[in-house]
């Protein structure tokens, strides 16, 4: 029977991260275990001594509201790099030490899929570990919905509402990039929220022969505002921009979002995401369901061994672009 169970925060933060947190923690003192909080995601876990937080309920007061993660998260690439066998056996038997060293039976990780990859090695060679999908790009196979991802359009929603009243007031066309690496799903999500005209990702690729002859179209039939929205890694958006200016005579402006949208507060929807998922993992440790990722299908909590998902893809938004082209 397990008595202890440690909990990380890995990757890019995401909002709800706290709430998760929180939700394991709780869980866990309800059913009379010890939880401990392992600072800077597998770095902290690396490296051991005050990295490792023995945790109360008061240690997560008021921070289901939060954005980040108050446990922190730091990238630690050789961890789960499997070019280089020796670095990556001494830091995963560095972790698996420390977690015997505090006693912990289960390790609760949260974040996307270079955690996941940390955990299946962590897996393999012997630990207890449950997976949480904490990302904002949506990007982790079993699960519709990952922590983080919510927020996240919203963030991009309410941005892209701004520009289309600055651009509508001053006849411009609008290229904005968004987050998700080499996953669409943000942006499929806010250019059908916004009513984007374009909505370029990976999945759909840049037909730049087509944006130039539409937009050109829109300026000829007094449209005042085209909005395009981009997924990161496709094109240079400030080439592109230009490109749109030169040909369709639309005066046309970038605009990177970046950052801005991996903070701010959680909404009730990722709120309640994480919430159900540490409650749910914590659970999945108590009846020794380990080696697996929680997820939310058709808001049903699922378990999934994690070789699984990592072997999985999916595509919750692939109706979308019909949708998209149907009503802008």
């Amino acid at each position: 029977m397990i008595k202890k169970i440690g909990v990380l925060t890995s990757g890019g933060d995401a909002p709800g991260m706290n709430a998760a947190i929180r939700a394991v923690v709780r869980a866990a003192r309800v059913n009379g275990l010890d939880v401990y909080g392992i600072r800077d995601g597998y770095r902290g876990l690396c490296e051991g001594g005050e990295n490792f937080e023995l945790m109360s309920r008061k240690s997560v007061t008021d921070i289901i509201a939060r954005g980040g993660t108050i446990l922190g998260s730091a990238r630690l690439p050789e961890f789960k790099d499997i070019e280089v066998r020796f670095v990556q056996d001494e830091y995963r038997d560095k972790a698996i030490q420390n977690l015997k060293d505090f006693g912990i039976d289960t390790l609760i990780v949260i974040g996307g899929d270079g955690t996941y990859h940390g955990a299946l090695r962590l897996k393999n060679a012997g630990v207890n570990v449950i997976c949480l999908p904490g990302t904002i790009d949506n990007d982790i196979a079993g699960t519709d919905f990952t922590i983080g991802f919510d927020t996240c359009v919203n963030t991009v929603v309410e941005a892209i509402d701004r520009l289309r009243d600055t651009c509508g007031s001053h006849e411009r066309c609008a290229v904005v990039e968004v987050m998700g690496r080499y996953c669409g799903d943000i942006a499929k999500a806010a250019g059908l929220a916004t009513g984007a005209e374009f909505v370029i990702t990976s999945e759909s690729g840049l037909d730049l022969e087509y944006v130039l002859e539409k937009t050109k179209d829109y300026k000829l039939h007094s449209k005042r505002h085209p909005i395009i929205i981009v997924t990161e890694h496709i094109t240079d958006v400030h080439d592109l921009a230009a490109k749109i200016e030169d040909y369709s005579g639309f005066e046309t402006r970038a605009t990177i979002l970046g950052h801005i949208q991996r903070g701010g507060k959680p909404s009730a929807q990722d709120r309640i995401l994480a919430s159900r998922l540490g409650l749910a993992a914590v659970e999945a440790a108590l009846d020794d369901n380990c080696g697996v990722c929680m997820g939310i299908i058709s808001n049903q909590i699922v378990a999934i061994p994690i070789e699984e998902v990592l072997n999985s893809k999916k595509d919750v938004f692939k109706n979308f672009e019909r949708s998209i082209v149907t009503l802008s």
